[in-house]
């Protein structure tokens, strides 16, 4: 395995450093609320989920749980592409571009409902 190089990306409305970089011919985001509180992973996780405009682009959160609020809020609109428990506990979760859905997604309402 390479070592990846992670490079910092200004993402509108995000309250968290976020990072890019490939696998492969995949485009990663990457950012991480596990030591945040509602609203911020919803905000975060909104504003991450508007850079995935394709399917060779993914989003990855590192949270301090599954974020059920924000997985009932995205609905069907993406695929939740892969989620791991982490050794410290947190919670990793992989979103996917999925055609003819993504582009549908309201990604303006970032309100939690806690």
């Amino acid at each position: 395995m390479s070592d990846i190089t992670k490079e910092p990306i200004e993402v509108p409305g995000a309250t968290v450093p976020f990072f890019t970089y490939k696998e492969g011919e995949t485009q990663v985001y990457e950012f991480d609320t596990s030591k945040c509180g509602p609203p911020e992973p919803m905000v975060n996780a909104m504003a991450g989920l508007k850079l995935i405009d394709g399917p060779d682009k993914r989003l990855v959160m590192i949270n301090h749980k599954k974020p059920m609020g924000l997985l009932d809020k995205i609905g069907e609109n993406f695929a939740l592409l892969e989620e791991e428990k982490l050794p410290d506990g947190r919670v990793k979760l992989v979103f996917g571009y999925k055609p003819g859905a993504s582009e549908k997604a309201n990604l303006d309402d970032a309100s939690c409902a806690g």
